[in-house]
């Protein structure tokens, strides 16, 4: 996207519940798709979706026959990435990354803690028009317990310092579970990253619950980058489609 002479990229993350509405109760991935779509991201960061599962295909008529990031993406977002986190018998889910440009890379780090909630960090380089090198991109979705949190964030920043030169462009974004604000400006200052949204409020975004947002578990991190504009999308209409709101940011290309 561009503006004038000032080139954005915008992005977003959101965790999408596995396409059911906040409790169960509904299928509510095609409404979530066109959603989506109304935040005109260049980039997006999803959690918890669904690859496979057979039997909520046999149950609900409107289940789409594609894998949840593939029909999310369709005609909108050329290249995705899927991360598988969790298996089990009727299928898999995990993180996804949706692009409008190529990925040029795409790597799945398991980073589980505890055997009972397995987690992975999903990095993909995007190679964005006009910029010589690719921007490193990292959807997360941290543990619910800080101990594990605090693991995962040096296993990222680990990665990060061993495969992202120093000088590259770097977005990590998703769901960091991280209400207590620890893991995630511990990762800030190892990789020198600004979260989106404090940068412009002086505080990450309220983002769950979804219907009335009291805690800041969703975030937008980078590097190399400025940030121009970052929203949590709150109301009816978006607290009907998960337990997470949706945030975006847009970044200027320095």
């Amino acid at each position: 996207m561009t503006i004038g002479r000032v080139k954005l990229l915008r992005v977003a993350t959101w965790n999408i519940h596995k396409g059911f509405s906040a409790f169960n109760s509904r299928v509510i991935v095609r409404q979530l798709r066109e959603r989506l779509r109304a935040l005109d991201a260049d980039i997006v960061f999803l959690q918890e979706v669904q690859g496979e599962h057979n039997r909520h295909a046999e149950r609900h008529g409107d289940w789409p026959s594609e894998a949840q990031h593939e029909f999310l993406a369709e005609e909108v977002w050329a290249h995705t990435a899927y991360g598988r986190n969790v298996i089990y018998d009727a299928g898999h889910h995990g993180n996804a990354i949706l692009s409008r440009y190529p990925i040029v890379h795409e790597h799945n780090q398991d980073v589980t803690h505890l055997p009972f909630e397995k987690r992975g960090l999903l990095h993909c380089a995007i190679k964005v028009p006009r910029l010589r090198e690719p921007v490193h991109c990292v959807c997360v979705h941290l543990s619910l317990f800080a101990r594990s949190r605090q693991r995962q964030a040096d296993a990222l920043a680990e990665r990060i310092d061993a495969v992202v030169p120093a000088d590259s462009l770097l977005v990590i974004a998703g769901d960091f579970n991280d209400w207590g604000n620890q893991a995630g400006p511990h990762l800030a200052r190892a990789l020198k990253l600004d979260e989106a949204h404090t940068v412009l409020h002086k505080r990450p975004a309220f983002s769950f619950p979804a219907r009335l947002p009291l805690l800041p578990l969703d975030r937008v991190y980078v590097r190399g980058l400025d940030v121009a504009h970052s929203v949590v999308h709150r109301g009816s209409a978006w607290a009907r489609l998960s337990d997470h709101a949706p945030l975006s940011a847009d970044l200027i290309l320095r």
